[in-house]
């Protein structure tokens, strides 16, 4: 958590135990300086929920104006629901050169997050003790829209309290109510630009960061679909639409920003879905789908079946004259080795997840006879490597969502207000990788 506590900034201004009773020594110097008088005073200060009131706070203040701030941590890996735990510190109103303090606004549970608490992502967080749990913990949450509060001295980038910010970058830690946030200007994303949040809501803007980046950047990098299209349709040769691409775990977030994303450049995709535990349900998703702008829909069953190629051939590319150069494989296993078999000649499979947990062969006859390529996609080393692009990427699916053309995926609002109890937060977490959802948890913050 380097681009939020670091730990001379710890040392000097940030924490104090989280204790009402015992007020800091040193008044914070926001509330030194007093209006209309060019000298500095040392004022008796009586009330520290005034203090609150004339620093325009909107969360909750412990004596000085300090901060009270609650963090879900964990110290160790492990599921959620037994190595969470919810800890409540304090945060001086004094700020760093070059530091904001945000508030929280809303903070999606994704896969990753889960995974990174159990210990099984790609990248481990360091567990820290700067925020004076018992032991060196880490705080998880790699995506989420906060309020800037607060604003430090020289402060870069246009912030200003008000704001709407992004984190720059994934492990910023979002699970928690406040945080303090050192070289601010580049560890954040102001929202929205010259616009700033109109026309957006904080539900929208925490969860552009990950999904659609992510289906952005893999329909974008790997192959030009929108070219292929453009010269399918140049070559007089009878195109009935936009290029294909093809995708698995089509209902999960990235697949659904996908089939969006796909509809607004004029492209065709072909979606795999889960059965769901009756006809009716699996026949309702199928629609979903179609009204966000998928071009077909199958089930698992059927995309494995033994029929599917003939059904490629003759239903939806006449008679593969209209190649599948792109497939997406969020699934691995059995769902991976089916792609490879549907893709045309010369065409790219790239995975960025294995939901299954099943590994797939790389057989050497496609990759011989039919040239496909292999590729993985992680968003973090990408953004780490392209951090203009992925501003820019996430300027624009802005937006499309403030245009009303693109539409954020299914979520379960989970409230976390100061009171809110710490069993509900694990539970919220702990249930994201467990049997169907009717969307992702969202932490929505309220009174905090």
């Amino acid at each position: 958590m380097a681009s939020v506590l670091s730990p001379n900034a710890a040392a000097r201004h940030l924490l104090r135990p989280a204790t009402r009773s015992t007020p800091p020594r040193l008044l914070p110097s926001a509330i030194l300086h007093q209006s209309g008088n060019n000298s500095t005073r040392n004022p008796r200060i009586s009330d520290p929920q005034s203090i609150a009131q004339r620093l325009g706070r909107r969360y909750k203040s412990g004596p000085y104006g300090y901060t009270q701030a609650k963090t879900l941590v964990f110290s160790r890996f492990g599921e959620p629901s037994d190595v969470l735990r919810l800890h409540t510190h304090s945060i001086s109103p004094t700020l760093p050169d070059g530091a904001v303090l945000v508030r929280a606004l809303a903070a999606p549970v994704n896969p990753a997050d889960v995974n990174t608490i159990q210990g099984t992502y790609g990248a481990r967080p360091a567990f820290s003790p700067l925020l004076g749990t018992p032991e060196p913990s880490a705080v998880p949450g790699n995506e989420g829209c906060f309020e800037v509060v607060a604003v430090g001295p020289r402060v870069g980038g246009g912030l200003r309290k008000g704001d709407w910010v992004i984190p720059a970058t994934t492990g910023f830690g979002t699970f928690r109510t406040h945080a303090l946030v050192e070289n601010a200007d580049r560890a954040l994303l102001r929202v929205g630009g010259d616009k700033g949040t109109a026309g957006l809501t904080a539900k929208q803007v925490a969860t552009v960061s990950v999904n659609p980046c992510s289906a952005y950047r893999m329909l974008k990098d790997y192959v030009d679909l929108v070219d292929l299209s453009v010269k399918s349709f140049a070559r007089g040769d009878g195109a009935t639409g936009g290029a294909w691409f093809l995708q698995n775990g089509a209902n999960s977030g990235v697949g659904r920003a996908a089939i969006q994303l796909g509809r607004l450049w004029g492209l065709r995709s072909i979606n795999v879905v889960r059965e769901r535990a009756t006809a009716e349900e699996t026949e309702a998703l199928k629609s979903e789908l179609r009204e966000l702008g998928a071009t077909v829909v199958v089930t698992e069953a059927e995309f494995l079946d033994r029929s599917f190629s003939a059904r490629l051939k003759e239903e939806w590319t006449r008679g593969d004259r209209e190649p599948v150069m792109l497939g997406l494989n969020c699934v691995g296993g059995k769902s991976a080795s089916a792609m490879i078999k549907a893709l045309s000649p010369k065409g790219c499979m790239v995975t960025y997840g294995g939901m299954s947990r099943q590994s797939f062969p790389f057989p050497t006859g496609p990759q011989i006879f039919k040239r496909l390529r292999f590729e993985g996609f992680w968003l973090s080393e990408w953004a780490k490597e392209n951090p203009a692009e992925k501003r820019n990427t996430i300027n624009e699916i802005l937006e499309l969502m403030r245009e009303g053309k693109f539409k954020e995926s299914p979520f379960k609002e989970v409230e976390w207000n100061w009171d809110t109890e710490e069993k509900v937060l694990k539970d919220a977490i702990q249930g994201t990788l467990e049997g169907f959802k009717s969307g992702k948890g969202l932490f929505v913050f309220g009174d905090t």
